[in-house]
């Protein structure tokens, strides 16, 4: 399909529109997905800055427990942290050291743009490389609230390939990152320089889900810390099933790739910072029916 196909689109939130095969293209949001009532699982709405933040602390405990299960640690590696709804020029991160699936909201660590441990979290070093690349996300990126980042398997499998490839558009999950997601290719080693951190803040770009960090993993972010981890789970899956579908190209075949009009389409439908909100309570609920004590 035509890339002016696709930009309109991605574009176009009139109900009115269509696309070249008549598909209406709908107001974005999480009803398109619920049929015979309102979907489950609604972002709630907070009296206060202090409720909100206590929320969202309890759902950013959760996204560990749920990158445990995954399989997503590695060492001390890997971080999420969350802009905090009270001060936004801080922002809330995990201790150095904590297996994520022992996290807990109340382990949760409230530092500054510059660094320094705020006294109403939990009073713990933090991963300095963690904080380059954080600090500088938030600082770079206002609308964004919530950034994830780990060494995970095929996240790392994914950004050492030959030539800084982006996801292809092969089936209709990785279409959440169509037109929304970059390669960052120039790797300085561990990222305790504050250049560093800018730089991958960059590459994100104005727009970005994600970044494939080049010989380093995956980085995503959202508006919520229940967006951020669910395009992180996404990506993961998104390299691990391109891994296995090249693996299993015969000599001379291509994978059969999803046209521009149609990535664009589903990307509109799936994409949207409610929808993703909405697609990481499944793993959220089952954290809490496996163990429930993240929340305190």
């Amino acid at each position: 399909m035509s890339p002016t196909a696709a930009s309109a689109t991605s574009t176009t939130a009139s109900t009115s529109a269509s696309t070249s095969r008549g598909y209406e293209i709908q107001e974005r949001g999480a009803h398109n997905i619920a049929k015979g009532g309102a979907h489950p699982y609604q972002r709630p709405k907070f009296t206060t800055k202090q409720e909100e933040r206590e929320s969202a602390k309890q759902h950013m405990a959760g996204a560990f427990r749920v990158f445990s299960r995954k399989g997503f640690t590695e060492g001390t590696a890997g971080h999420i942290s969350l802009r905090d709804p009270v001060d936004p020029q801080t922002f809330w991160i995990n201790p150095l050291g904590k297996h994520f699936g022992l996290i807990k909201a109340s382990d949760l660590v409230h530092v500054d743009e510059q660094g320094n441990i705020l006294p109403d979290g939990n009073q713990c070093a933090i991963n300095a490389a963690g904080f380059m690349i954080h600090s500088a996300i938030h600082k770079a990126h206002p609308h964004v609230h919530a950034a994830c980042h780990t060494h995970s398997t095929y996240g790392k499998a994914w950004s050492c390939q030959p030539d800084h490839r982006k996801l292809s558009m092969i089936n209709q999950d990785v279409c959440t990152f169509y037109n929304s997601h970059s390669v960052y290719e120039d790797f300085g080693g561990v990222a305790l320089e504050a250049e560093e951190g800018k730089k991958i803040a960059s590459a994100l770009g104005p727009n970005g889900k994600g970044v494939i960090l080049t010989n380093h993993g995956l980085l995503t972010v959202g508006e919520t810390v229940d967006e951020a981890a669910y395009l992180f789970t996404l990506m993961e899956k998104s390299c691990q099933v391109e891994i296995a579908a090249r693996a299993a190209l015969l000599k001379g075949e291509q994978l059969t790739e999803i046209g521009d009009e149609e990535a664009a389409y589903t990307e509109h439908h799936d994409g949207s910072h409610e929808m993703l909100y909405t697609e990481f309570q499944p793993d959220y609920e089952m954290e809490i029916y496996l163990d429930d004590s993240f929340l305190k």
